[in-house]
């Protein structure tokens, strides 16, 4: 998620102060990405290095706002014109999580993946209840892009569960003990 373009955005409805910017995101994203307001200022310090916004105005209660330049106007412009692409993959804690569970003797990854699939389908559950109550055009989008995500993940641990049972060895029978000669037998005992 890019905080920079996302303030931009938020700023091309006029100007704004910290603690609105942060707000104004978190109503449009459900609060699904909580902002720290460190974050913020220090995103509005180097938007406003980088001549993208003007600071030190001030509104009419004091507080210090911050208006976009013609620059940082282009550059949302140019954001949301451009497609986001895939290449650099942010790392999936899920796919590393199973990956060492198969890796690593002991781990029961059946168990790993159920106990992942009952969690996603939790949260999807929660994630469509909470779609039913939302308001406004931007918090339902939020919600739908979370549960298709979640419905995402159910179809891979689908997959994985299916891998895994085609790929495992069938469970070995216990080797048979060799047959018993029972001369031999008897010389053993006897020594």
């Amino acid at each position: 998620m890019s905080i920079r373009h996302s303030l931009l955005a938020l700023l091309s409805r006029g100007p704004r102060y910290g603690y609105q910017l942060r707000s104004e995101f978190e109503a449009a994203t459900g609060s699904t990405w909580p902002l720290n307001i460190g974050q913020v200022y220090s995103t509005l310090g180097r938007l406003e290095r980088d001549g993208l916004v003007l600071g030190g105005g001030q509104d009419e209660e004091g507080r210090s706002v911050y208006s976009l330049t013609d620059k940082g106007a282009a550059e949302v412009r140019d954001w949301f014109a451009t497609p986001l692409t895939r290449t650099e993959r942010p790392r999936d804690e899920l796919a590393v999580k199973l990956a060492l569970a198969l890796t690593t003797p002991g781990v029961d990854v059946r168990a790993v993946v159920q106990a992942q699939r009952t969690a996603t389908l939790r949260a999807m559950r929660d994630l469509t209840r909470l779609k039913a109550t939302a308001e406004g055009p931007a918090w339902p989008l939020v919600l739908e892009s979370m549960v298709f995500q979640a419905e995402a993940e159910i179809r891979w641990l689908d997959h994985c569960e299916s891998t895994l049972l085609h790929a495992a060895p069938p469970a070995a029978a216990p080797a048979a003990a060799p047959p018993v000669d029972e001369e031999t037998d008897e010389r053993a005992r006897t020594r």
